[in-house]
């Protein structure tokens, strides 16, 4: 029966994903933008910070070892013994920079013209006084390249520090190089709110907010803060959620609106796990569907969109 040593385990644990693919499979590494990859069989499963998730499938982890076992098939025995064999000796360890305030942070050049961005945004249900509002106030433009939905994300001083991209032509998303994701892609239209909504998109943000609207509610009257995604395997409070709290003291009462699958009720447990007690806080996931921007489309019966290759 095959056996593998606690130290060889202890040793291949200690490898994460970037590593192990910049080390034996280049080929499969994609960057995306900054601190974030994909691989190039599964574009989305995605890697940033240390950690992947397969958002497709609803796993992920942190190390090459979980990716060897839950993504490729292997057994354990064996999984522990590639990452342990003589080659893997040498495989330098990325170090996540989620403390390191990004440098070279630089917003995309505006285009001209919001035409694509609108009818993006209209097709994945998005209320047109919700966009005019966005697009007023700064907080989405169309890019010049691309033609990308810019999502901006600005600190205490009104100081962009943080931008997540949609395409509206094709099927990526990702953020900015440079991007802090301390600041996320947020709505703060009465500061003195006690009330926070939180989601895991910009879309899912917006997609609230018409929800809000088309019942004849007052939308205007909460805050919304997009995460730009969670990790399921993570035990912390999300840098955008810790910030928002650290500044904005007068919360008291907050809704989760997060994904329902895995990695969205992982993370809705383990933000209510940190925050209960200091906070009012509800898990609020979508009545319909796997995200609120679905449950809007769902509402509305806008056909899925579909998704190609760029």
């Amino acid at each position: 029966m095959p056996y593998v040593e606690k130290e060889q385990i202890q040793k291949a644990r200690e490898v994460d994903l970037l590593s192990y693919l910049r080390a034996y499979e280049p080929d499969e590494l994609v960057h995306i933008s900054g601190e974030n990859y994909c691989t190039r069989t599964h574009d989305s499963l995605k890697i940033s910070n240390g950690k992947w998730h397969w958002f497709s499938r609803g796993i992920g982890g942190k190390t090459a070892l979980d990716y060897l076992i839950k993504v490729k098939g292997y057994k354990f025995v064996e999984a522990v013994e590639l990452l342990t064999n003589e080659k893997s000796i040498n495989i330098p360890k990325s170090e996540p920079s989620a403390d390191i305030t990004p440098k070279n942070f630089s917003l995309p050049k505006k285009n001209n013209s919001n035409a694509l961005l609108k009818k993006y945004l209209s097709s994945r249900g998005i209320h047109q006084v919700i966009v005019d509002y966005c697009l007023e106030k700064g907080l989405i433009y169309e890019s010049e390249n691309y033609h990308n939905v810019v999502f901006v994300g600005f600190d205490e001083t009104h100081k962009p520090r943080y931008a997540a991209l949609r395409s509206t032509i094709a099927t990526y998303k990702g953020d900015v190089k440079g991007s802090n994701k301390k600041y996320g892609f947020c709505i703060i239209e009465n500061p003195q709110s006690k009330n926070l909504h939180v989601f895991e998109s910009a879309i899912d943000l917006l997609s609230y907010a018409t929800l809000k609207l088309l019942s004849g509610r007052n939308w205007r009257n909460e805050n919304y803060l997009s995460l730009s995604g969670v990790f399921q395997s993570s035990n912390k409070i999300p840098p955008a959620l810790e910030q928002y709290l650290s500044v904005n003291r007068q919360v008291e009462n907050i809704a989760l609106h997060l994904d329902n699958d895995k990695a969205g009720r992982d993370a809705a447990r383990a933000i209510m796990d940190k925050l209960m007690g200091n906070y009012n806080i509800r898990d609020e996931p979508p009545q319909k569907g796997k995200d609120v921007n679905e449950q809007l489309k769902i509402m509305l019966k806008i056909q899925q969109r579909k998704e190609y290759e760029r």
